[in-house]
């Protein structure tokens, strides 16, 4: 009943053997729904205790509003001000573990101090076109760039980037990539923009601090601030190109129009692009999801050098090793190879359907998200070992990794 993720990713050219992602049923047989199919109903926005705790499949929700008046079911974080010329990147900084914010121990003064920081590098974006709306975006360059969320800017004829000190950009959209659901913006002024402290995402541990800023339903009056903690790390929720993978879940309210906005660790650096929020029928359950910063800033420097990401290609059909395929062959999980495309790196590398690669450069994977996850880390042209199970016996195949081509 649930709009289901597919096995396989489109990152990396894994697909699923069925011939690609299907397409979903009618938003009356699912429980995914884009705002457009849910226009006029309104999420609840309970604090987290008292937020309904729900089995319900998450739910995909885009954080573009057709009007502000269009609630629906949203995504993200965005509205405040910033003007970049110097180029100033902040450098990342590693997530420190900390105690939930606004605890009431001290922590107040915290998110005080983490608002006042970042929310005047956080904007509000407002697109005119076929699926014209309101979204966020996160300043991290001084110069005027922006990142967002790549359905924030889809189809948009024009751009308007809305600061946090009310002045007003016209944005031109540089690049984005569907497959993470990333893109870059870019806004011009003489005087140099506040930039956002980008950190990683690498070291979150479940259960440390976060603080979300953006501009929900494109109020006027600046950017909103809720706080919450790190729910869960490693997420695959559903996405218009496919799964998105590695996302990060956290309770902090995110509501809608907050698509493309900051997802901050307890020291104030960027942790993720706020991106979905999770429904079901009984509406919003409280779960918010944010794509990894690691890979909205791999992507932005791709956008910025080239105008195009370029994605690492396998070159493989693929599934989850089962539970009991697993036991029988003596690993924790891994990747089966359903097919290896002609011409594609695996193939290239002697990889045989039936194969189960249980390794990546050193690096234990135990499923298709998994290996798709262990890529996103690599280069195109960069060799890599392979560690594969064949006929029961484990042996290590080396591959030069390709470019994904345009379509596949």
């Amino acid at each position: 009943m649930s709009g289901g993720v597919e096995r396989g990713d489109a990152d990396d050219g894994t697909t699923d053997p069925d011939g690609g992602f299907r397409k979903p049923p009618p938003p009356d047989d699912r429980l995914w729904r884009h705002p457009s199919e849910v226009a006029g109903r309104t999420p609840s926005l309970a604090p987290p205790s008292t937020r309904a705790r729900s089995p319900w499949p998450v739910a995909l929700v885009s954080g573009l509003l057709g009007s502000v008046l269009t609630l629906g079911l949203v995504v993200a974080t965005g509205g405040l001000d910033r003007t970049a010329r110097s180029v100033v990147v902040r450098e990342s900084v590693a997530s420190v573990a900390s105690a939930p914010v606004g605890d009431g121990g001290g922590r107040d003064d915290d998110v005080v101090r983490i608002a006042e920081q970042t929310s005047p590098a956080i904007a509000r974006i407002e697109v005119s076109g076929e699926r014209g709306g309101i979204g966020s975006g996160v300043m991290f360059r001084d110069d005027g760039h922006l990142l967002t969320n790549a359905h924030v800017v889809d189809g948009a004829r024009s751009i308007k980037v809305v600061l946090a000190d009310g002045s007003e950009h016209e944005g031109r959209l540089l690049g984005s990539d569907s497959l993470t659901d990333v893109a870059v913006i870019k806004i011009d002024r003489p005087e140099p923009f506040p930039v956002a402290v980008l950190g990683t995402a690498a070291d979150l541990q479940v259960g440390q601090a976060t603080v979300a800023i953006g501009s929900p339903l494109g109020l006027i009056g600046g950017s909103s601030v809720t706080t919450g903690v790190v729910s869960a790390l490693g997420r695959r929720v559903p996405g218009r190109e496919g799964p998105l993978l590695d996302m990060i879940q956290t309770d902090a309210a995110i509501a809608p129009g907050s698509s493309g906005g900051a997802l901050l660790d307890g020291t104030g650096a960027v942790i993720g692009i706020t991106t979905a929020i999770a429904v079901s029928e009984a509406g919003y359950q409280g779960l918010a999801f944010a794509t990894p910063i690691d890979i909205a800033r791999s992507v932005a420097e791709d956008v910025m050098a080239t105008g195009r990401v370029a994605h690492v290609w396998l070159g493989i059909e693929g599934r989850d090793l089962d539970a009991t395929s697993a036991r029988d062959t003596g690993v924790a999980g891994g990747a089966v190879v359903v097919e290896a495309i002609d011409g594609g790196p695996a193939e290239e590398a002697g990889l045989l359907p039936g194969d189960i690669v249980v390794e990546v450069a050193g690096k234990e994977v135990s499923s298709m998200s998994a290996l798709v996850i262990a890529l996103r880390a690599r280069e195109p042209g960069e060799v890599i070992d392979l560690g594969v199970v064949r006929g029961g016996e484990r042996r290590t195949v080396g591959v030069e990794l390709g470019t994904r081509p345009p379509e596949s």
